[in-house]
């Protein structure tokens, strides 16, 4: 499979990269798969250098460009050793904010047709027809969202150009034979290879903060606190932070980390559903709180994008140990330092041959040089360091060639690389959403907005599923609706809060007997009267 672009080898926030120090951003254009570089760099580069091909006789032209040419390019962006880096910044805004022609020299029907002859003819047949026919680049810009004004020399304008064909080219389409909660529910049941991407949003029924929810996430609790030690939220999870001061991270990571004895959630118990069914492909999570091996998902079939608190590593010696070593101080706010340094700081040292004994003056600063224990992490994935490598070769090489359908539950999708993995994933395989919140930069088929427990919980029901967790009662019903002026794939999905039986509405009837919204109650069955098992023993009924 071709990929459409060059993702990050580290976690990238994709609101804040453009206002963070740019050498945090020396790998964000590393390879998602070192080959994915390759073949998007070959594809642009083809696309745009036809346009010179037809050229050759001019070599002075100012629209020629070649690698010497490109050392010169966008040099309105302050990059380092990677010009890809600023052209994919440019293109987030362009996709954020698209230039809409007000002096129509393109109109809606025009760019349609473009865009749609992309699809049909590929790009570089798309290109052969069009600017290396003789359509001028930056009329043709309008068409992918580039300000035509844009003030860069023509050949930065042509590489931009090349880049965002490419980008459109491979970003998603909505399908449109899938829309409702039934829609949904059928392609449960018919698919076996289900690719579930998750985030923060599927942890905060159990009182584990997500990052960016308004006034009660990560960062604005940070922002809240008014430290004048954090320039941004963000730096708690800077590498570069850490090794300068780890009590940062320390002293907010007992925030977020998970209490363990509160089990996990029925969306958690949702995968394993899937799991136990034979229908989970991979689990990819962006979250650190390791919920997902106390659910019992085989590991085997989870990848932690981010790492997690299920092992923490020294900074100095590399030494590995369980997670739980280090909780206590976690949550007493303690820099835990690393045992195996302090073994091997106590061994009596061999002195050395021929050595002859060294007296330090008066003002020596020798002290300074006493070897101290190195300090542990968390195996969480920071910003500045690398994702797991088993990410992007289980990703491209396994799961965005075979999956039959793509679920994302409880995450905005804002951090790259796991922000872009929709795209990757073959056209026709049909996307879910499921989150508090509707997602626009990335076209999904369905979107089921609610609490991911209660969605799942009726996704479940409407499939004839029985999800069994303490938390879910066998005769919940829940309403399904949609909001004004909302897309037709767009659904709220809430449990139905039941009043007791003598309770009358201001109408005069029950509260039960509503009929407006969607009724998922099933019928009761001999297993809905028994008693739920654990929650952390999920099982499926489908009698």
């Amino acid at each position: 499979m071709v990929v459409p672009t060059a993702l990050p080898t580290e976690p990238i926030d994709l609101e804040q990269s453009v206002h963070r120090p740019q050498k945090r951003r020396n790998s964000e254009v590393a390879h998602f798969a070192r080959e994915s570089n390759a073949t998007f760099e070959s594809s642009a580069s083809a696309a745009t250098n036809g346009h010179y091909a037809s050229r050759e006789s001019d070599p002075n032209s100012q629209l020629q460009l070649d690698e010497e040419d490109e050392k010169d390019t966008f040099n309105s962006v302050d990059v380092d050793d990677s010009h890809s880096s600023a052209f994919e910044d440019v293109l987030d805004q362009i996709e954020a904010r698209p230039y809409v022609d007000g002096e129509g020299t393109m109109n809606i029907d025009d760019i349609a047709r473009l865009r749609a002859r992309l699809r049909e003819d590929g790009i570089e047949k798309f290109f052969d027809e069009t600017v290396n026919s003789g359509m001028d680049a930056r009329k043709l810009g309008i068409a992918f969202g580039i300000d035509p004004g844009l003030e860069v020399d023509d050949r930065t304008f042509l590489r931009l150009l090349g880049l965002a064909v490419v980008r459109a080219f491979y970003k998603r389409e909505k399908l449109t034979a899938y829309n409702t909660l039934e829609d949904a529910a059928a392609l449960l049941q018919k698919s076996s290879k289900i690719l579930v991407i998750t985030g923060a949003g599927i942890s905060t029924s159990l009182g584990i903060p997500d990052f960016r929810s308004k006034g009660t996430g990560f960062y604005d609790k940070i922002q809240q606190m008014g430290r004048d030690d954090i320039a941004e939220p963000q730096d708690v999870f800077d590498i570069e932070m850490f090794d300068l001061d780890p009590t940062l991270f320390y002293s907010l990571a007992g925030e977020i980390l998970p209490d363990r004895s509160k089990g996990y959630t029925p969306t958690h118990g949702f995968i394993q559903l899937l799991d136990q069914m034979g229908k989970l492909q991979t689990n990819y999570t962006q979250n650190i709180d390791n919920l997902e091996g106390i659910a019992g998902i085989n590991a085997d079939k989870v990848i932690q994008c981010h790492g997690s608190f299920k092992t923490a590593s020294c900074r100095k010696c590399k030494h590995k140990v369980d997670g739980a070593v280090i909780e206590d101080d976690i949550r007493n706010k303690r820099v835990p330092k690393c045992k195996q340094c302090e073994k091997d700081l106590h061994q009596p040292q061999m002195p050395q041959k021929n050595s002859k004994a060294k007296y330090s003056s008066a003002d020596s600063d020798s002290d300074d040089d006493i070897p101290e224990p190195g300090v542990m992490k968390p195996d969480i994935t920071f910003f500045g360091e690398q994702l797991p490598e088993d990410f992007f070769t289980r990703f491209t090489d396994i799961d965005a060639k075979d999956t039959d359908l793509v679920i994302v539950i409880g995450t905005s999708l804002k951090v790259a690389p796991v922000s872009e993995m929709p795209n990757y994933v073959p056209h026709h395989v049909p996307h879910i959403y499921i989150s508090m919140e509707p997602i626009r930069h990335v076209e999904f088929d369905i979107q089921l907005l609610g609490k991911c427990d209660e969605v799942v919980a009726a996704l479940c029901k409407k499939a004839g599923w029985t999800l069994k967790h303490d938390w879910i009662k066998p005769d919940e019903e829940f309403e399904v609706t949609t909001s004004d002026g909302a897309a037709p794939f767009i659904w709220n999905v809430a449990k139905i809060e039941r009043q007791p039986a003598n309770c009358e509405t201001p109408l005069g009837k029950s509260a039960a007997s509503s009929t407006e919204p969607e009724n998922l109650s099933l019928p009761k069955t001999k297993a809905d009267n028994e008693v739920l098992l654990s929650k952390h023993n999920p099982v499926i009924d489908l009698t």
